[in-house]
């Protein structure tokens, strides 16, 4: 594997599970794979679960890891071509890119939609010029479009919990009072419907997310019809992703919220969210402070998600 960016990258669903199954019985297992061997991991947005999961990854590996932040430890980065740099800008990110190159083995970047040009995000620029002029394998610590790290520690930890093969999964719009990416959504519909499970996603009208990620899904405009029978709930934000309405938010309807009235028309469902989380705006706190919430084990699992994915990479040199 050389890069990193969707799911078609990580191959067979099964080989990933069973690879991220390896993992966490010994961490350790893998640490000659990296030695002597350096992640650089570029942050052009801020993290918490995504830097520490990703750097103890590494570690877990044997790599060095260096940590870059570009808005806070660096030149200003120019990322179109043709512009006259008489701003505030003092570098391209066409001559950063092979100089970072450079100094590592690895690069993972991070790199958020900016929800005001819809062709630009999902043309998923940043990303794409690291993969094409770095030399390195590259891969997403989230991007405008995907964020397949944290997609992957999902379905790891649906598969740890589910009770049946095929169970029943409802990734439903919750409000937020800002607007946020596409990234987590599109990415986990990818996931989903890469497996077998009952996928259903809910939402009120004007979410309809890009159809190339939601694929096979069901989709359903009635939220408590949508959660009947569920054995996960996955709540997350989106703005809008339709013309002429991009990254606008269009609704903070707390009738959306998922409360324990929403959960008690599931089947027991365990609650999933990627955090950081808006209390009382995308969940109640009985339900994500209940024994069935699951959040707190899917955060943990990034650290597996990364390691898998390092890996994969690693070996790939």
């Amino acid at each position: 594997m050389k890069k990193f960016t969707c799911v078609a990258d990580i191959g067979p669903i099964d080989k990933a599970i069973a690879d991220a199954a390896l993992i966490k019985k010994d961490r350790f297992a893998f640490t000659e794979l990296g030695r002597n061997k350096t992640l650089l991991m570029i942050f052009f947005n801020s993290s918490l679960r995504t830097r520490l999961s990703t750097q103890k990854a590494a570690m877990n590996l044997g790599m060095n890891v260096m940590v870059l932040d570009v808005n806070q430890g660096a030149w200003k980065l120019e990322t179109e071509r043709g512009v006259v740099m008489d701003g505030d800008k003092a570098e391209h990110l066409l001559e950063a890119i092979p100089v970072m190159g450079s100094y590592c083995d690895i690069i993972g970047v991070r790199s958020f939609a900016g929800l005001k040009d819809k062709v630009e995000d999902y043309e998923e620029k940043v990303i794409e010029q690291f993969i094409k002029y770095s030399g390195r394998p590259v891969f997403s610590m989230e991007a405008a479009t995907r964020h397949p790290l944290q997609s992957y520690a999902d379905l790891i930890t649906i598969e740890e919990f589910k009770t049946k093969p095929r169970p029943k999964v409802v990734m439903t719009w919750a409000p937020h009072p800002r607007a946020l990416p596409q990234a987590v959504p599109n990415s986990f519909a990818e996931w989903m419907n890469a497996t077998d499970y009952d996928f259903v996603i809910t939402h009120p009208r004007g979410y309809e997310l890009d159809p190339k990620f939601t694929g096979r899904a069901k989709i359903e405009y009635d939220q408590r019809k949508a959660l009947e029978g569920a054995d996960f709930v996955y709540a997350k934000n989106w703005s809008a992703y339709t013309d002429p309405n991009y990254g606008k938010v269009l609704s903070t309807d707390r009738a959306w919220t998922v409360d324990a009235e929403k959960m008690a028309l599931t089947d027991n469902a365990f609650f999933m969210h990627c955090l950081p989380v808006r209390r009382n705006m995308i969940v109640t706190d009985d339900v994500i402070e209940s024994d069935r919430s699951i959040v707190i084990p899917e955060a943990a699992n990034r650290e597996i998600s990364a390691q898998a994915v390092i890996k994969r990479l690693l070996e790939s040199l």
